[in-house]
């Protein structure tokens, strides 16, 4: 679950300045610059708690010398309403100008490794990986990514130059399956998978036969995914997309695939409530 601190160090930089703007006009009216005073970040709801130590950049990111951070719980927690997640003490200007930045990161990676944490629980005893997508929100793909990790999902590729996979447009612009694998071999560099996208039992007895190492079976149903795992004998590892629940997900799973990938981790993941409480 390692997370690149130098990296989202920067990234969360320059989040809080898109905040900030020109300044926090309403907290440099309303409170003292001198101001001390202590916090609280707290669940309101009970999820699986992702991106802790990001909130305690943005804090950084304004006063590294005059805010004391401590946290209360950590990154992959299962917790319930109510729990302190994290205490504040110092600049109050700094925890108020900073505290809305912190809690929409927060309670966003939360939501993603709540709802991941769901997925593999509704796996869990076979042998299927949860994975994600490249259906990521801009500019925050590495910290999506790695709250799917904090929930106990595993990424798929990060970026385009990160693995080969044939989708359908791909298919159409090179002529088919066959002619596109044939391509992606000549062009990958040793040892890189090839993996294409099928969307029926045909385009799969052609993946296999042009030697693809992987096959994304797109919006199939279990029944056929059942089948493509018996045709394909292991000779490639199948992947299912597409349509992905939590209710329906299991049947995946039990119909023998090796990847179940799910956009909705990070396309349609739930923000958790989390909120900042100022002290008396």
């Amino acid at each position: 679950m390692e997370l690149d601190l130098a990296l989202v160090r920067e990234a969360v930089a320059r989040f809080v300045a898109e905040d900030v703007g020109r300044g926090d006009i309403t907290t440099h009216a309303v409170v003292d610059g001198d101001a001390h005073g202590r916090a609280r970040i707290e669940a309101r709801s009970d999820f699986v708690l992702a991106g802790l130590p990001v909130a305690g950049l943005c804090f950084d990111a304004l006063g590294r010398d005059r805010i004391r951070w401590r946290p209360e719980a950590a990154d992959g927690d299962g917790v319930s309403a109510g729990r302190a997640l994290a205490r504040l003490e110092g600049s109050l200007q700094v925890i108020l100008t900073v505290e809305r930045t912190a809690l929409n990161l927060l309670a966003r990676l939360s939501g993603v490794a709540t709802l991941t944490r769901a997925f593999v629980d509704a796996i869990r005893g076979t042998p299927a990986r949860i994975v994600d997508t490249r259906k990521t929100t801009p500019g925050l793909r590495s910290l999506e990514k790695y709250a799917v990790r904090v929930g106990g999902g595993h990424n798929h590729r990060f970026g385009l130059d990160d693995g080969i996979l044939i989708k359908d447009n791909h298919l159409r612009a090179a002529g088919g399956v066959p002619e596109a694998v044939l391509r992606a071999r000549n062009e990958a560099p040793h040892g890189l998978v090839v993996e294409v996208e099928v969307t029926d039992l045909d385009e799969l007895e052609e993946a296999l036969a042009a030697g693809a190492d992987a096959i994304l079976l797109d919006n199939m149903s279990p029944e056929m995914v059942r089948d493509a795992v018996r045709r394909a004998g292991g000779k490639a590892l199948l992947e299912a997309s597409g349509g992905m629940t939590v209710a329906n997900v299991r049947a995946y799973a039990e119909a023998g695939v090796d990847l179940i990938s799910v956009g909705a981790l990070t396309h349609s993941a739930r923000s958790v409530d989390v909120s900042l409480e100022v002290e008396d």
